[in-house]
C-alpha cells in the first residue's frame, strides 16, 4: 500500500527569537516524535555537517527517518553528503545546488553529474525547486526536466509563487506551468506563499485564498504522484515552515503566528488531502 510519511525540519524547530531563548536538538526531537512525525529533514544550509551529524544518536532514540537537504557548491562537494546519507540511512538527498551554469545545456550537464554520483553511491536524491539555486527560475527548471527525463523533482512551490510573482487567481497558463512540476514531483514541502512573500501566516484571513490554492496543489500533486508510482511506494512530504526571516515579525522582533502550531496543522490536513486524493 502507497503511504504518505511527514517529516518535519530542524531548521524549522529554531526559534531565533530575540530574547534568545532557543531549543536544543533533544528538545525538538522529542517534540517532533510525540507530534506523530515520521522524520527530521537536516538542512546544511543552516548547519555544518558536523553539527548535523551530532543528531545520529537522536533519530536512533526517536525512531525518526532522515532526509537531507544539500547545497552543494561544486559537483564534488555532494560525494561526502552521500557518504552521510548512507550513515543516517537517510531517505532522500534533497539537492539545493549551488551550481547554477547560465545556460540550460549547461544546466543539464550538471544535473547529469549529480544523477551519476547518487546512482553510484545507491542514495536517492531530489532537486528541489528553489530560489537563489541551479532550479532558481521555473522556465529554465521545466527546460532542464525536458533535457533531463530522469531529473527526480522536490517540489516547494512558495518559491516559484515568489519568483514569477503569479497572481491571484492564476491564468490557465500560470497553472499549465505548476502542473507540470507536479507531475514530476516525487516529495513535497509544505510552506505557504503569496505572490509577494515566501511564507505567510496559514490563519490571516487575507491569506485563505492562497492557502486553498496550495492544498489544491498538493492534492493534484498526490494524486499524479498516486497514478505512477507502485503499490509499495513511500511519498515524504516536508513541513518545513522556517525561523526569522522566512517567518514574518513585528516591530518587537517576535514572530506574527506560532509556526509549530501551524505545522501541525499543515500535517493535519495534508494527510486529510492525502486520503482524498
Amino acid at each position: 500500500m502507497q503511504e504518505l510519511h511527514i517529516y518535519q525540519s530542524r531548521w524549522a524547530m529554531e526559534l531565533r527569537r530575540p530574547d534568545g531563548v532557543e531549543r536544543t536538538d533533544e528538545e525538538a526531537f522529542s517534540m517532533v516524535s510525540e507530534a506523530g512525525f515520521d522524520g527530521m529533514c537536516l538542512d546544511l544550509g543552516a548547519s555544518d555537517m558536523e553539527t548535523a551529524s551530532s543528531t545520529l544518536p537522536l533519530f536512533k532514540k526517536y525512531g525518526l527517518g532522515c532526509m537531507i537537504n544539500a547545497f552543494p557548491r561544486s559537483i564534488d562537494e555532494l560525494q561526502p553528503v552521500l557518504v552521510m546519507a548512507r550513515e543516517f540511512n537517510a531517505e532522500y538527498v534533497n539537492i539545493i545546488g549551488q551550481v547554477m551554469p547560465f545556460t540550460v545545456d549547461e544546466g543539464a550537464r550538471v544535473v547529469e553529474q549529480w544523477v551519476l554520483m547518487a546512482d553510484k553511491a545507491g542514495v536517492p536524491i531530489l532537486f528541489e525547486t528553489h530560489r537563489n539555486c541551479l532550479t532558481n527560475d521555473l522556465f529554465y527548471t521545466l527546460q532542464l526536466m525536458e533535457m533531463v527525463p530522469e531529473m527526480p523533482i522536490c517540489a516547494d512551490l512558495s518559491h516559484y509563487v515568489v519568483d514569477r510573482e503569479f497572481s491571484f487567481p492564476l491564468s490557465e497558463y500560470d497553472q499549465s506551468l505548476v502542473h507540470r512540476i507536479l507531475e514530476r514531483a516525487d516529495s513535497f514541502q509544505g510552506r505557504i506563499a503569496t505572490r509577494e512573500q515566501i511564507q505567510i501566516q496559514l490563519n490571516f484571513p487575507q491569506h485563505r485564498k492562497w492557502v486553498d490554492q496550495f492544498y489544491e496543489w498538493w492534492e493534484s500533486g498526490f494524486r499524479l504522484w498516486k497514478n505512477r508510482h507502485h503499490s509499495n511506494d513511500i511519498l515524504i512530504f516536508l513541513t518545513e515552515l522556517g525561523p526569522p526571516e522566512y517567518a514574518i515579525t513585528g516591530a518587537d522582533g517576535f514572530e506574527l503566528s506560532d509556526r509549530w502550531e501551524e505545522s501541525l496543522q499543515i500535517k493535519d490536513s495534508v494527510k486529510k488531502l492525502w486520503e482524498t486524493a
